[in-house]
């Protein structure tokens, strides 16, 4: 996994300013091995449609990955017939390196890709990028399982699909539908970004892009399409769902270990709500209370069964104090990372330091009231016990949240804004223009 410490900070979203003449603004990505049979029918179909339909210039890239067969020759054969297509040589397999070589080279704002077999009807071609286009989303994606979706596909390869996708919703907490529709769409300025942190060079390549871009707070738009399964597919499924199965498991490790530097990639989004400058409001107030409450209703569950164990050896002070060491330390791990947010090994020492110091206070608060309850009764029965703790540790709870918020993990304070140059007012292209250019 690439863990670059500094992957750099991704763009507002704002409308696609107007492109230089003689560049295109959607680049579309077919990557082949050995598809000679299909490559000649589909590059013509695809230049054709978009010739038509859409409204500004574009470019058909045929990525080889090392084809053994005559796909180079047709493949150069093509781009010499018609001016809006090239063709580009590698030496190595992988449809992921394929992507990631023709879209860090590519000069088009829009960048997509499609499988040979064209089994996605292009009628969603243009869907599919109009919100890059405007600003509106930063990836798209076609799906074949939404519900106005329309799919013909076997039993066998249905199952894998939602069986794949139910998968990275339990492992890796993904809220795209279809991560394996062979029909996606990006913008260059966020491919630039995000590229150099996807590791796969295989068919887990969009996959891994589609959750590290989610993880990063990207905007996924999904388009339902009409997909046609093609029957003499060369994919191996075995293979395949072996390695996305890998894939999974190594980007989930990465994810929880903190290694990837992923909180949102300090984007200054503008137009999302939750960076809006607020005075007066905290801002992720309520997402932290609940996310504290949550952890602070384990941990007391964790704290009463240690404490209930540990009393069967030890005074009810000692048994406290164990208790309450051994579930302060993982409190302040779960709040660190699923309350406020905080990834990486950076500052953990500190952070669990000060989580001590907020623990010698609950310590304190417990310690007196079972210091109180001893000198009120002599031999106070064990759920008494209990019930003086839960009034004593929800009394430090809240004294925990204030102090983790104010002085363990605070809101890291804004950079004053720079004064922004005076650019000139874009103007959009001409649809007109750039369609006669296109033909």
């Amino acid at each position: 996994m690439r863990t670059d410490s500094s992957p750099g900070s991704l763009p507002a979203r704002e409308h696609l300013p107007a492109a230089a003449a003689g560049t295109p603004v959607l680049d579309v990505v077919v990557p082949v091995y050995n598809e000679e049979r299909d490559l000649g029918p589909c590059v013509r179909r695809l230049h054709e449609h978009l010739t038509r339909t859409f409204p500004y210039a574009f470019r058909i890239t045929v990525a080889d990955n090392a084809s053994t067969d005559g796909t180079p020759h047709l493949a150069a054969r093509l781009a010499a017939d018609l001016a809006a297509v090239r063709s580009v040589r590698l030496e190595q397999k992988g449809r992921g390196r394929a992507l990631r070589t023709v879209w860090s080279a590519s000069d088009a704002p829009v960048l997509a890709y499609m499988d040979v077999d064209l089994s996605t009807d292009l009628n969603a071609l243009l869907p599919l990028v109009a919100p890059l286009i405007s600003g509106h989303s930063d990836l798209a994606i076609g799906s074949r399982l939404a519900r106005s979706s329309r799919v013909v596909r076997g039993a066998k390869r249905e199952f894998i699909s939602r069986t794949y996708n139910l998968i990275l919703r339990g492992s890796l907490q993904a809220r795209f539908s279809d991560a394996q529709c062979g029909f996606k769409a990006i913008r260059r300025d966020v491919a630039q970004v995000l590229l150099p942190l996807v590791e796969d060079t295989g068919w887990f390549f969009d996959t891994e892009m589609l959750v590290l871009a989610e993880r990063a707070g990207c905007r996924i738009h999904e388009v339902p399409v009409d997909w046609v399964d093609d029957p003499d597919s060369t994919v191996h499924i075995v293979r395949t769902a072996t390695e996305d199965l890998k894939g999974v498991w190594r980007v989930g490790k990465a994810l929880a270990t903190g290694s990837l530097p992923l909180d949102r990639l300090a984007r200054p989004f503008g137009d999302d709500p939750r960076d809006r400058d607020l005075t007066g409001v905290p801002q992720g107030l309520a997402r932290q209370l609940v996310g504290f409450c949550v952890v602070g209703a384990l941990s007391t569950l964790f704290y009463l069964l240690l404490y209930s164990g540990f009393r069967h050896f030890a005074g009810s002070q000692l048994a406290n104090a164990l208790a309450l060491l051994v579930s302060a330390v993982a409190n302040t791990a779960a709040n660190r990372r699923l309350t406020f947010g905080v990834r990486g090994r950076g500052g953990a020492v500190r952070h669990q330091a000060q989580g001590l110091v907020v623990f010698g206070i609950g310590l304190a608060l417990t310690s007196g009231s079972l210091a109180a309850l001893s000198a009120a009764t002599t031999d106070p029965d064990h759920s008494t016990e209990l019930a003086v703790l839960i009034a004593a540790n929800l009394a430090a709870t809240v004294l925990r949240f204030l102090l983790f918020r104010a002085w363990v993990f605070p809101d890291p304070q804004p950079a004053a804004p720079s004064p922004e140059p005076h650019l000139p007012e874009p103007h959009l292209p001409d649809p007109q223009r750039t369609w006669s250019d296109a033909r």
